[in-house]
């Protein structure tokens, strides 16, 4: 019961605290957190509320329509935008600083058209557990003044997802995806060749009945993840030929199978530590 009370006042802080931002662009990536926090606003402040997603390279058809179709099916005004995270060589050369510069470039575009649409706030779904990992992205959001009301709310990934499932999400237990940069080794430039064969790759797997999966580029080397509880279906002679023939198929020469299982930036674990520690600056 106590779990249930703490939930429920988060839940008005959260609700709160989009009220006093007024009209408000949610910045959505179709993701649970995103997701929810665009409902949510969507409740509050009715047509006071608009959820932005940016698309570019780095955004996986699948994502797209997943995203786009869960705004429909809750009514969510969307629009969709383009950014140009591409034509910046801090962002292409891909070193610790990528996440950076790719918000950086989308809450530029994101000032830009709030202020031709006349909104008062933008907000983003960062929450409290992501206070614990490697987000250079953060900074950017801090940079361009972006509200984050679920991490205002003291609310963590799991009491997110509760939220969703109490409220019939369908989102409320989607796995974590971030944009298919992520899956590219830090040095390793990012290019649209390069995001093409991870996103095949990823879908590919998928099709085989994987559920949390990441395809992670090491130039001639494909790295594949794979959920540890579903680790036993991919440890078969017939499923290792199939990853062969898939990512040979793609261009790369070797096929791994990483024995740790999925993790969420797990090319971060290859960063040195002072990379980790050193907060980015826009340059």
């Amino acid at each position: 019961m106590l779990f249930a009370i703490d939930l429920s006042t988060k839940q008005a802080v959260l609700e709160d605290r989009l009220r006093a931002l007024g009209r408000t662009l949610i910045a959505y990536s179709g993701g649970v957190d995103s997701a929810y926090l665009a409902r949510t606003a969507h409740r509050v402040l009715g047509d006071g509320m608009l959820a932005v997603i940016a698309d570019s390279p780095s955004l996986a058809r699948t994502h797209l329509a997943d995203a786009i179709a869960f705004a429909e099916s809750q009514k969510i005004p969307l629009q969709i935008i383009s950014t140009g995270e591409m034509d910046r060589p801090e962002y292409v050369r891909n070193d610790s600083t990528r996440c950076f510069h790719c918000k950086d470039e989308l809450f530029t575009v994101m000032e830009g058209f709030r202020e031709s649409k006349g909104f008062d706030s933008i907000a983003y779904g960062v929450n409290l557990d992501d206070q614990g990992d490697f987000r250079p992205g953060q900074r950017a959001a801090k940079n361009h003044h972006v509200a984050a009301p679920l991490l205002d709310a003291g609310l963590t990934k799991q009491d997110i997802r509760e939220l969703a499932r109490n409220a019939g999400l369908k989102v409320w237990d989607k796995p974590a995806s971030a944009c298919l940069s992520s899956r590219i080794e830090y040095g390793r430039p990012v290019t649209r060749e390069a995001l093409s064969v991870v996103e095949q790759g990823e879908d590919a797997l998928r099709a085989l009945g994987f559920v949390q999966c990441r395809v992670r580029h090491h130039g001639e080397i494909a790295r594949i993840e794979i959920a540890q509880e579903e680790l036993p279906r991919a440890l078969s002679l017939e499923m290792a030929a199939e990853f062969s023939r898939i990512f040979k198929a793609l261009g790369f020469k070797f096929v791994t199978l990483d024995m740790e299982g999925f993790r969420s930036g797990s090319m971060n674990s290859l960063l040195p530590v002072d990379q980790l520690t050193r907060k980015a600056r826009p340059e």
